[in-house]
C-alpha cells in the first residue's frame, strides 16, 4: 500500500519538528471527531483513534482535547489490532475558537491549524451584515485569513447592491460570488485550496457549503437538502469533518451553527475603521459612550458611519467586556461602562435623589 503525503494534508516543518519530540510515536492528523472516538490520517490511510487515559486526566477543559485538523502523536499507523491511541497534542498554528452552547464559560474549539476561513453566506434570507461582522471577528482572531464567500446569486435580484453592503463591513478580506447553478465564481476558490494548505468552511445552517465542498471535490460525498422558502434549509453535516482534495489541499466542514457567541475576537481588524476614528478621540481610553470630544460618535452623526455598525461595534465589544465574569463582575463592569465605577454610580443616585426632593 503506497504511503499517504502527510505534507499534502497539511503537515509541515513546524509540527515535523515537534513531532521527534516523542520517541517511538507517529504522526497524525485528526480528520473526524465524534464524541470519544477520532478518525486521524496517518502515513498509512484513515485509522480509528481514540486518546490516552494520560492524555484525557490531564486535558483541563474541552481546548485541551483534539480537534479536527489537529495534528497528533499516536501509538501506531494502521488499527489492524485496535484502535490507534493519540499519546499527545501538537500546539495549534491556528484555531478557530467559539463560546460553547450552553456553557457560561467553556470555549470550543470549532477547528485548528487552519489557514483560510471560507465565511458561507447566501444571497438571500440568510443574509445578514451583522451576523458576517461576528463571524470575520472570530476568524481574524483565528490566525487564519477569512474569505467572505456569498453563495446563491441565483435568488438575488440586485448582487451589486449587495456587494457594495459586505464591501462595508468586510475591510481587508476578499469577497466571492458563487451559485450553485453554474460554474461562475466556483472556480475562483480554487486558488485558496493548494496542496498542503488547510480551508474551513463556516456558516448557517443551509447556505450551501455542503455544495461547495462537492464540487471542490468533484463528488457528492456530503448530502444536501433542499432550502425552502424561508430559507430554513438543514445541514446535514452532525460533526466536524476533514475532507482530502484530489489535487491535494485539505476542507473543513462544520455543522451549519444557529448561534455564535464569542469567546475572543479580533475587533481591530473587523472594525478598523471605527479603530482609526478612534485615534481622533480627545481622550485616549474613550468608550464611545458619552465622553466630550469623541471622533467616532461624530462620525456616526454625520453619517460616515452607519449606527447599525456602531451598534454592533458596542455589542461585539460589550461581550468580550463580558467573557468569563460571574454575574456580580457582569453587573460590575456595566457600572463601570455606564458610569465609570461604583463612586460615580453613587454619585449619579445622590443627584438623582436631590433632584427629586426640589421637585
Amino acid at each position: 500500500m503506497p504511503k499517504v503525503d502527510l505534507y499534502a494534508v497539511g503537515l509541515n516543518h513546524h509540527f515535523e519538528q515537534e513531532a521527534t519530540l516523542y520517541e517511538g510515536l507517529y504522526i497524525a492528523r485528526v480528520a473526524v471527531q465524534h464524541k470519544g472516538l477520532y478518525k486521524v490520517v496517518t502515513e498509512s490511510g484513515i485509522i480509528q483513534a481514540e486518546i490516552s487515559g494520560k492524555l484525557g486526566f490531564t486535558a483541563r477543559d474541552s481546548f485541551d482535547y483534539p480537534v479536527v485538523g489537529d495534528w497528533v502523536m499516536v501509538d501506531r499507523v494502521d488499527d489492524s489490532a485496535g484502535n490507534a491511541i493519540i499519546q499527545h497534542l501538537l500546539r495549534r498554528q491556528s484555531f478557530f475558537v467559539r463560546k460553547a452552547a450552553g456553557t457560561a464559560h467553556q470555549s470550543q474549539v470549532v477547528a485548528a491549524n487552519i489557514d483560510t476561513v471560507f465565511i458561507c453566506m447566501s444571497l438571500n434570507n440568510n443574509f445578514n451584515l451583522r451576523r458576517l461582522e461576528r463571524y470575520l471577528s472570530i476568524a481574524w482572531d483565528s490566525m487564519a485569513t477569512p474569505v467572505v464567500i456569498l453563495t446563491k446569486s441565483d435568488l438575488c435580484d440586485d448582487i451589486p447592491a449587495k456587494l457594495a453592503e459586505v464591501y462595508t463591513v468586510a475591510l481587508g478580506a476578499d469577497v466571492l460570488v458563487t451559485t450553485s447553478l453554474t460554474d461562475d465564481g466556483f472556480t475562483a476558490l480554487n486558488r485558496y485550496i493548494l496542496p498542503g494548505k488547510t480551508v474551513a468552511f463556516i456558516g448557517s445552517s443551509g447556505v450551501g457549503k455542503s455544495t461547495l465542498i462537492n464540487r471542490i471535490v468533484g463528488e457528492e460525498i456530503l448530502a444536501t437538502n433542499e432550502v425552502g422558502g424561508a430559507d430554513k434549509g438543514r445541514h446535514t453535516t452532525t460533526s466536524r469533518q476533514l475532507i482530502v482534495v484530489p489535487n491535494g489541499g485539505v476542507v473543513i466542514d462544520t455543522p451549519g451553527m444557529r448561534e455564535l457567541q464569542i469567546e475572543s475576537a479580533d475587533l481591530t481588524k473587523t472594525f478598523a475603521d471605527i479603530g482609526e476614528l478612534a485615534q481622533n478621540c480627545r481622550f485616549r481610553d474613550c468608550r464611545h459612550l458619552q465622553e466630550p470630544g469623541c471622533a467616532v460618535r461624530e462620525a456616526v452623526e454625520r453619517g460616515d458611519i452607519s449606527p447599525q455598525r456602531f451598534s454592533s461595534y458596542q455589542k461585539l465589544q460589550a461581550e468580550l467586556d463580558y467573557t468569563g465574569l460571574n454575574s456580580r463582575q457582569i453587573e460590575q463592569e456595566k457600572i463601570t461602562r455606564m458610569f465609570g465605577g461604583k463612586g460615580e454610580l453613587k454619585q449619579a443616585r445622590g443627584f438623582a435623589k436631590e433632584k427629586n426632593k426640589r421637585r
